[in-house]
């Protein structure tokens, strides 16, 4: 059995993804999900990769559901940070509730996952935490003000739990997928983008999920012991920082 391995929102999109690239690697996976029971049901069947559910939003659950993964399948020694929503609307018509909503996933989200694995981590001086953050993190995006602070604040805790946990051997990493060819992206009108979307993308195409894959496994990996505070941004040169 492989070092374990905890995937917040795994059972869909990117997070499968990374879920199975994580498995094949050799890694003991575990895909937690938040709400659609179906889809995570058919990607345990199909995958072979437990799914465990609870809301990152929530501190406690949070607390329960790593108990329950760690008591079934050891200590979780890679933590990717996945989960995430969008509750779009351009700033004068944001609700509090769709701010507070987005900030308590994408961001303190982050928080509380990273939080319940971290002490585990020191002790045995070894951990790796990965969290997927956005292009839209890192340059901004109109109508996403939410989502684009909570993404930016990923980067920062990335960057500051980075130097905490160094020389405990704990790597804290981030990667900044661009548009990537989910389920998600892919229902988005046809002319908007190929006319819209794919133009401001150099490479000239959407990303596929596996390859924002390949870099968490890297990232997770024992030859990665020296990269901590980085970011990887896999966006097809839309945007350089």
């Amino acid at each position: 059995m492989g070092r374990v391995a905890l995937v917040t929102g795994g059972s869909r999109g990117i997070g499968a993804s990374i879920s199975t690239a994580l498995k094949d690697a050799g890694y003991t996976v575990a895909a937690n999900y938040a709400g659609n029971d179906e889809a995570a049901r058919r990607f345990t069947d199909e995958t072979g990769i437990k799914t465990f559910k609870w809301s990152v939003a929530d501190y406690d659950a949070c607390k329960s559901g790593i108990a329950e993964v760690e008591a079934e399948l050891g200590p979780i020694e890679v933590l990717v940070n996945n989960a995430g929503i969008t509750r779009d609307a351009m700033f004068h018509k944001m609700t509090p509730d769709q701010w507070k909503q987005v900030i308590d996933t994408n961001l303190t989200g982050l928080f509380n996952m990273t939080h319940c694995v971290w002490g585990g981590m020191r002790e045995r001086k070894f951990g790796r935490v990965v969290n997927i953050s956005s292009i839209n993190g890192q340059k901004g995006q109109a109508g996403q003000a939410n989502y684009s602070a909570a993404k930016a604040g990923d980067l920062g805790l990335t960057k500051a739990l980075a130097q905490e946990g160094a020389r405990a051997g704990i790597t804290v990493n981030a990667v900044c997928p661009g548009y990537i060819g989910t389920e998600m992206v892919r229902a988005v009108d046809e002319k908007v983008l190929n006319e819209r979307i794919i133009p401001q993308i150099p490479v000239g195409r959407l990303g596929e999920p596996e390859e924002i894959a390949r870099c968490v496994v890297f990232l997770a990996s024992d030859e990665a012991g020296f990269v901590t505070g980085s970011t990887i941004s896999a966006n097809g040169g839309q945007y350089f920082s």
